[in-house]
């Protein structure tokens, strides 16, 4: 099993150094970018058949499995604090980071593109107009099969829970459905490992089309920019995360090699959906128990965006320098709070990292169309936010796992079983 797991992401990483080389090679070439788009579509829209049904019967199984209210909001209680002590943490970091290394500081703004953000612009008035109330009420779905088509994580989520200590309560009458459930969760996993054998092929796809649209060449304008974010998040994942693995007793880079293949493909496809099965299956093997590894990791993608909110405190930074604005500690403190707000109250929207800094700046008041300079290179970003992310994620399901005192490694599993 190790040796096809290892093969695996040595193809993967062949992929992604293939994708980069023919990117770079065909930079700026339409005809290169419309042969190798189907393909890296075709692997996404793969993923996202299977996520839907994988995070709705996996859920529904592990709450039907603990079967007690008390426990679920204990969980849920503990992760959501959880999440907000990270996310808080995050963007201290960046923004410590941001004025420590002043990357927008003396840019010239003639010498940069423009990229066109009204999209962006659009979706963030419609989320403007939504208050907290309105946000969380959304999370309840007036109809879970519309929440299951639109692809509404947190509403699936929620209905899950609910289902699920639905099933627990009925008993023996529920056994059955619990039984289908089961089996639609084992019947998607093995599709899961069926679909992953295309991903070396819808790496090599979605990066060739990046590299080739965007270049080499784009990065160096904005590569104080660049360094800074991908130097904060190394930092974040060894020293933070480090920090809180060796205070949880679990060592990051045990982690990190664990979910080697999940970060190479998150980083390469710089969406976090492609490896969200595996993830679970994964920590589960580690020794998250199953109900808390699918309960943790889905909502963490909603709610413990480490990657993301690090880049968004730089970023904002980043613009306030180009422009020559002066944030002081307390307008700095101003702008993490908002930050949290924001990072939260608009989960599962699309492009969501842009949508919460065009609210944040409109908040904040700074220019809105500085972010039309670094949207040229977000894509390249992204893929950097989207792996810690991923490690984020992964590892909060250890953290929560030891804090309900349910953490069970392999080994001491086989010990159990052996004394038993």
């Amino acid at each position: 099993m190790k040796k096809i797991k290892s093969s695996l992401a040595i193809q993967i990483f062949i992929g992604l150094i293939l994708g980069i080389t023919i990117g770079g090679i065909f930079y700026g070439s339409e005809t290169a970018q419309s042969v190798l788009q189907p393909f890296g579509d075709l692997f996404i829209r793969l993923i996202k058949m299977i996520v839907v049904p994988i995070v709705l019967s996996s859920i529904i199984v592990a709450i039907a499995g603990v079967g007690d209210l008390k426990s679920v909001g204990k969980l849920g209680a503990k992760s959501l604090t959880y999440f907000i002590g990270m996310t808080l943490l995050a963007i201290v970091v960046g923004l410590i980071s941001a004025n420590i290394f002043q990357p927008g500081a003396g840019l010239n703004m003639e010498t940069l593109e423009q990229t066109d953000i009204s999209g962006y612009v659009e979706t963030s008035e419609q989320q403007e107009g939504k208050s907290i109330t309105d946000t969380l009420l959304h999370i309840v779905p007036t109809n879970p099969i519309k929440a299951m088509v639109e692809g509404d994580m947190l509403a699936i989520i929620f209905f899950s829970v609910v289902f699920g200590l639905g099933i627990a309560a009925i008993g023996e009458k529920g056994r059955p459905v619990l039984r289908f459930f089961e089996g639609v969760a084992n019947a998607m996993f093995y599709v899961t490992n069926l679909i992953m054998k295309y991903a070396p092929i819808g790496v090599f796809a979605l990066i060739g089309v990046t590299i080739s649209k965007y270049g080499f060449a784009s990065l160096l304008p904005l590569g104080k920019l660049a360094l800074t974010v991908y130097g904060t998040m190394i930092f974040f994942v060894i020293v933070v995360l480090g920090l809180m693995g060796k205070f949880v007793g679990f060592s990051v880079f045990k982690l990190v090699k664990m979910i080697k293949e999940e970060l190479i493909l998150a980083f390469s496809t710089a969406s976090s959906e492609t490896v969200l099965p595996r993830i679970m299956d994964k920590m589960e093997q580690a020794g998250s128990p199953k109900h808390i590894a699918t309960f943790v990791i889905p909502t963490g993608y909603s709610f413990n965006l480490d990657g993301s909110v690090l880049y968004q405190a730089i970023a904002s930074l980043f613009i306030a320098q180009m422009y020559g604005i002066e944030l002081g500690i307390g307008q700095q403190i101003t702008l993490m709070l908002v930050l949290m707000v924001t990072s939260k109250g608009m989960a599962g929207v699309p492009g969501v990292s842009f949508v919460v800094l065009l609210a944040t700046f409109s908040t904040m008041g700074l220019p809105a169309e500085g972010l039309a300079f670094i949207a040229g290179i977000d894509r390249i970003l992204d893929m950097g936010r989207t792996a810690v992310n991923v490690v984020g994620n992964s590892l909060a399901a250890i953290v929560v796992a030891k804090w309900e005192g349910q953490f069970n490694p392999p080994q001491e599993v086989e010990e159990i079983k052996k004394a038993s």
